[in-house]
């Protein structure tokens, strides 16, 4: 989202100017180097790929030729700090000038995070509230918040799930006993599955970001470092509508994985060891000796793609287009489901849907909003435009994302160093 539409101050118009000419001195700074010193670029290029040949070898092999590979692109960096060191700090340097004139340019709200196109309207406070708070989530962050304190001093009900409890079930009677407004503090697969409840009783939403990485809540611009101002919702919040995604009927809110990643969040120890559960099944799924994959699915500009290593399906498309921050889904109510497809370390296919159908010869496994599940082909995605009634503290919506800006702000940097408003 881009500043509003009023004319541009000098300040402003000399911003853009500066931030359109940083990119040009960039690239000029590499032709520079490739013609000039053509041998060093030449020798940097050659570096790049013997990293990256090294790092792959690194992740999918063992023993012996695994700790050779990570022997040979530690050399290989080495080898690309020293050849191109001045030139990464002369592009380091334009991509800095870039989005922080580009952003003064622009105004604070550029390349902002929209939860939703739908017009938020403000609504009273919730009569009677109902927090469910998943204490494991996050290492404890709820605890450390002091998140069910904060909870009873808005007036809140506040439902701790314990050992053994089903959180689907407590939302449900919750709901069956008169809660108006159900919020959730938890990771996004707790997220889901309470939204799940509130979407089939018509109720409001408040997500509370008390996981581990909270992208759901990102998305719908709250301050994850905020985990009891999240609360204000329930209290002095506006409410919008947002879309869900489901697959095979299952609800999601943030993405479904299948393939690779899948794989390694359901394998034992996981989530006590991520990185060690990755290097030691990695070898087995993208190695030479990995089963192929049988994951197959239509092409909405071709022939079907089959033997993919991974799919990724989210709940509206990620915008991968921002110059200095890639990913996050600027809006969460486009009606789209979107696909990304990965056959080894090379993109296979990205694409958007309403309805989306992968199909196998065996069961699945995903992971549905970091939650691992096996699923049973063949696996239908389907969008939910406008299923989920979100409410956020009235101080939430949009937030600009540091060091990001679009490609479509590139045209509003041309009009605002021309004059003319950015929108």
């Amino acid at each position: 989202m881009t500043s509003p539409a009023v004319t541009p101050g000098g300040g402003r118009r000399a911003a853009a100017v500066i931030a359109l000419i940083a990119p040009l001195l960039a690239v000029a700074a590499t032709l520079e180097t490739t013609v000039l010193h053509f041998g060093t670029f030449v020798s940097f290029v050659l570096a790049v790929v013997v990293v990256t040949t090294a790092t792959w070898y690194a992740l999918t092999r063992r023993g012996l030729l695994r700790w050779l590979a990570v022997l040979v692109a530690a050399v290989g960096v080495l080898m690309m700090v020293t050849i191109g060191l001045s030139l990464f700090l002369t592009q380091a340097a334009m991509l800095i000038v870039f989005a922080v004139a580009g952003r003064y340019a622009l105004g604070p709200h550029s390349s902002a995070t929209i939860s939703g196109g739908h017009p938020a309207r403000p609504v009273p406070a919730a009569r009677r509230g109902v927090l469910l708070i998943n204490p494991r989530s996050g290492d404890g962050v709820a605890a450390r918040a002091g998140l069910a304190e904060a909870a009873a001093a808005r007036g809140l009900e506040v439902i701790t799930l314990g050992p053994g409890d089903d959180l689907a079930a407590l939302a449900e009677r919750a709901a069956a006993e008169g809660a108006d407004v159900l919020g959730m503090a938890g990771g996004d697969g707790s997220q889901a599955l309470v939204a799940t409840t509130a979407m089939r009783h018509g109720l409001p939403f408040v997500c509370v970001p008390a996981g581990t990485r909270n992208h759901f809540a990102l998305d719908l611009g709250l301050d994850r470092t905020d985990v009891a101002g999240a609360l204000d919702a329930f209290t002095d919040g506006v409410e919008r509508l947002v879309d869900l995604a489901s697959v095979n009927d299952r609800i999601f809110v943030n993405n479904a994985s299948l393939g690779v990643y899948a794989e390694v969040v359901r394998a034992k120890g996981y989530r006590k060891a991520k990185i060690r559960t990755w290097g030691r099944l990695l070898p087995d799924l993208l190695g030479p000796a990995a089963a192929p994959s049988d994951l197959e699915f239509d092409s909405p500009e071709g022939p079907p793609i089959s033997g993919v290593s991974l799919v990724l399906v989210s709940n509206n498309p990620y915008d991968l287009s921002r110059v200095g921050r890639s990913g996050g889904r600027p809006r969460l109510d486009t009606g789209r489901l979107g696909i990304v497809a990965v056959r080894g370390a090379i993109p296979a296919g990205e694409f958007v849907a309403r309805k989306f159908t992968v199909r196998s010869k065996a069961d699945v496994a995903a992971g549905v909003d970091g939650e691992a599940i096996l699923l049973t082909p063949p696996l239908v995605f389907r969008s939910l435009p406008g299923a989920l009634r979100v409410r956020v503290p009235r101080s939430s919506g949009a937030r600009p994302r540091a060091a990001a800006l679009s490609r479509r702000d590139l045209n509003a940097l041309v009009r605002v160093a021309s004059g003319a408003p950015a929108v």
